[in-house]
């Protein structure tokens, strides 16, 4: 393939994201939802609370009985949570009543048991009350028929409990989109085994796996592959069930060259393959046949920033869920230098200072193969292309790492 310009990140995000749809919609039960991105939304299929309810363990009476205080009333029943007191409360009565239990009809307000004094059948209030008080409205929270969850939201613990309320079992959320992934090199052997000489320890596959599963997709790991044509075409078929196949490396004699030899004769289709950015020049993307493709740099640390950049929203987008990235600002924690052409993604500590911005400290050691640096980081430092010397104390644009 001829010379390409370095393709701004920008740019090669956008065209990433516009040449994927959401996955099909599937219905899953509450339990299987953490997480999910709702395809439709949620109606409330009943009113929450479903009656007028006592906030309070207390007594249920009429406001206008209590108006003048102490005042005594006869108590003509009991209402725990679940049950109901069947008459209409009169003038000059009080219904007992629990945290949660249904107002009888006729009465309007609540007063707390530390306000009364009990007599056998008679109570009486020492504390006035305005109608309403302790009073949870029937539909306070919601109502049937109103919109609960819209779609487009990753579902968190307290949208299942919502969903719960509304009545509703099931949800309909996209598919996780199955990203399979294939590492290759030679010289790569997995965690646990015994490096020959040459050899290195793969930390890729795991690497990258964990980060598709926290952003949402399902994870089909197809391991190391070795650098021949046949291998790679091979572990390329077995991806063809999936959303997306990712590479990982590619030969000695230049990022991703083998994998397109491989596998441009069964219909690799590529859009882009250099983007102006450090670590990880080298990315690739296109179509394997309908397969998207995207072929991240061999070393680990360039594979996961460039993951965080371009696969992290990719899943985002395959699931029908939001895809920008949540840039913030904070202060720089030491001097930068003028940065070159490529969009800089510097690795920092990032520590939370009350009432001020964050302060991100970048690692004195930028070294791209160091992936102990990268673990430590709370933070990337985005610095962009020709950006001038940054001092110490300078508002830079970050990009978290951890929530």
């Amino acid at each position: 393939m001829g010379k390409q310009p370095l393709l701004p990140v920008s740019e090669a995000r956008s065209r990433i994201l516009a040449s994927l749809h959401p996955t099909p919609i599937e219905t899953v039960p509450l339990s299987q939802a953490l997480g999910r991105i709702l395809a439709e939304e949620v109606v409330a299929r009943r009113t929450q609370p479903p009656a007028d309810l006592s906030a309070m363990d207390g007594y249920a009476v009429k406001a206008a009985d209590v108006v003048t205080v102490p005042v005594r009333l006869r108590i003509v029943g009991e209402v725990p949570a679940g049950g109901a007191y069947g008459e209409e409360l009169k003038a000059g009565e009080a219904v007992r009543i629990f945290t949660g239990a249904p107002l009888p009809r006729g009465a309007d307000s609540i007063v707390i048991q530390e306000d009364t004094e009990r007599d056998g059948d008679i109570v009486t209030v020492k504390e006035s009350v305005a109608r309403g008080h302790y009073v949870r409205p029937m539909g306070l929270d919601f109502r049937s028929g109103d919109p609960g969850l819209l779609a487009g939201r990753k579902l968190s613990p307290a949208d299942i409990a919502f969903a719960a309320a509304m009545n509703q079992p099931l949800l309909s959320v996209h598919k996780r989109p199955v990203i399979a992934f294939f590492s290759t090199g030679d010289e790569l052997v997995p965690p646990g085994a015994e490096p020959g000489p040459s050899q290195i320890i793969s930390a890729n596959n795991d690497g990258l796996a964990a980060l598709i599963l926290e952003a949402g997709g399902e994870p089909l790991d197809l391991g190391i592959v070795p650098d021949r044509i046949e291998a790679i075409r091979r572990a390329a078929d077995r991806a063809r069930s999936a959303d997306m196949l990712v590479t990982l490396g590619g030969a000695s004699v230049g990022e991703h060259d083998l994998v397109r030899e491989a596998l441009a004769p069964s219909g690799l289709d590529i859009d882009f393959w250099k983007i102006a950015m450090r670590p990880g020049k080298p990315l690739m993307y296109g179509r394997f046949g309908d397969l998207p493709l995207l072929g991240l740099p061999g070393n680990p640390v360039s594979a996961l920033v460039c993951a965080t950049l371009f696969l992290k929203p990719a899943i985002a987008r395959l699931q029908g869920g939001e895809t920008a990235q949540a840039l913030t600002l904070a202060r720089l924690g030491a001097a930068l230098p003028a940065n070159g052409i490529r969009e800089d993604y510097i690795r920092a500590a990032l520590n939370h200072v009350p009432g001020e911005l964050p302060l991100a400290t970048p690692d004195a050691i930028q070294e791209s193969s160091m992936l102990s640096v990268l673990s430590r980081a709370g933070c990337l430092v985005v610095r962009a292309p020709q950006a001038a010397p940054a001092q110490a104390g300078d508002i830079v644009t970050i990009l978290p790492l951890r929530a």
